[in-house]
């Protein structure tokens, strides 16, 4: 591996960073974009009126899988504050308007549109959010009204939509789908008029604030710097796989022909460029459906389950779905194969929404040696299914190793993911994140002339 470049000392990404802040647009757009997180944190920690902090704080000590759901928000689960959902119900929005541009006609028409196409997509995304947020707004309230398992008492005081409790449910559910929207409204801000896309940086900023208090969580429970330190190592050894992993394409040579006019005459001129097809198409999208789907049945379960030692159906599935029983084989079975699966399934969406054949026969490009039109959808297709076997696989490994963390320290599964500095899914997000930061860094000090982060 190269050494990093000095210059006057110091390393060639220092002197980026510095060379960003010395620019006044530049450091403009840094500022703003740090702001809105300071925005963003200060608002994670105002709580929802009428929460009980000292029973939500037993709740969230002691339910391991609303642990995992408190990292994502940067700790604004574990105070119920009015952020709590984070920008989640707008990302649950997105997919489904992903998943029903190619079904609903009326929408395709929409996707080919160009940019006005775009923006009314988005904006049906925005009215979709809305009622998202409201139903999920509603259902982690009833969550922490009712009696948790282990006997701890509810966080809120009753909650439902029909006598003394109606109105402040009522408000509950505005303040928390209000919530919502601003923090859309601020990732927006930051895409328009900051450095990457707000909406990740929102996530991402919940996500790494909620690092520190994972240090001294993994410090607290095993007592063993040694420990912490290869939990480290582990997390660093994902991170830098998910990097060349996420960075790895395969190139499809195209070949272009062009017609030029010259003297009355026609003349054919030919191009060559590639398609790059990235070996992990879906990003973290597989991660979240197999995640949702495999805390469904432990979440009913609980409501279900009788007294700790009976044996009902909702106690067989507490036992196989729940964090706090360890998990087992069929567990981190099921949730490998479902990311495989769904890895194929988002991949495939993303392939028919491109139309890169049909794209490429309209622009008078070829692939050498294949037929326009069909013949070169399906080369295409046979690829990026080859290539979808190695994301798909990488996917599921990062999906279940908490597994080989448990192994690296001597524990179970369950107590591996809890104590794990950051989930695989979490690092996930953060490198994506990093990377399309760092790329939009790069455009922006190349235009102006400075050398950039990557070389």
């Amino acid at each position: 591996m190269q050494r990093p470049e000095r210059q006057g000392g110091m390393p060639k990404l220092i002197q980026a960073v510095m060379d960003s802040l010395r620019h006044p647009d530049l450091r403009r757009k840094l500022l703003f974009t740090f702001g809105i997180l300071v925005i963003f944190r200060f608002l994670a920690n105002i709580p929802v009126p009428g929460v009980d902090t000292d029973a939500l704080d037993d709740i969230m000590n002691e339910n391991q899988l609303l642990g995992m759901l408190d990292m994502f928000s940067g700790g604004a689960l574990r105070n119920l504050s009015i952020v709590t959902m984070g920008v989640y119900p707008y990302i649950t929005a997105s997919i489904i308007m992903q998943l029903l541009v190619p079904i609903v006609p009326r929408l395709q028409m929409l996707s080919k549109e160009g940019e006005d196409g775009r923006k009314k997509i988005n904006q049906y995304t925005h009215w979709l959010m809305v009622p998202l947020a409201m139903l999920q707004g509603y259902g982690q309230l009833e969550l922490f009204s009712r009696a948790q398992p282990g006997g701890l008492p509810p966080a809120i005081d009753g909650v439902g939509l029909s006598g003394d409790h109606l109105l402040p449910t009522v408000a509950m559910v505005f303040v928390l789908t209000a919530g919502t929207v601003l923090l859309v409204w601020l990732g927006e801000r930051i895409t328009e008029n900051g450095i990457g896309n707000g909406i990740s940086i929102i996530i991402f900023g919940g996500i790494v604030a909620g690092m520190p208090l994972n240090f001294s969580r993994a410090y607290t429970v095993t007592d063993s710097v040694f420990t912490v330190v290869k939990l480290a190592v582990l997390v660093a050894l994902i991170a830098y796989l998910i990097v060349y992993v996420t960075e790895a394409f395969r190139r499809i040579p195209v070949q272009y022909s062009r017609s030029t006019f010259r003297g009355g005459r026609v003349y054919r001129q030919s191009g060559g460029t590639h398609i790059p097809l990235r070996v992990n198409s879906a990003g973290m999208i597989p991660l979240i459906f197999a995640m949702s789907l495999m805390v469904f049945p432990g979440t009913i379960a609980s409501y279900f389950a009788g007294p700790e030692g009976s044996h009902n159906f909702a106690n067989t599935i507490w036992d196989v779905f729940s964090p706090d029983q360890g998990y087992g084989w069929f567990y981190w079975s099921s949730y490998f194969l479902l990311v495989v699966g769904f890895t194929f399934f988002y991949t495939m969406v993303i392939f028919q929404q491109q139309n890169i054949a049909e794209n490429l026969q309209k622009q008078g490009g070829f692939v050498p040696g294949i037929r326009p039109g069909k013949p070169t959808a399906d080369y295409i297709s046979g690829i990026t299914n080859r290539l979808t076997w190695g994301g798909a696989l990488f996917l599921a490994l990062v999906a279940i190793m908490p597994v080989f963390a448990g192994l690296l320290i001597s524990s179970s599964a369950a107590d591996a993911e809890t104590l794990m500095l950051i989930s695989s899914t979490g690092i996930l997000i953060v490198v994506g994140v990093v990377l399309d930061t760092m790329r939009q860094m790069e455009a922006q000090l190349l235009m102006r002339h400075y050398e950039g982060f990557i070389k």
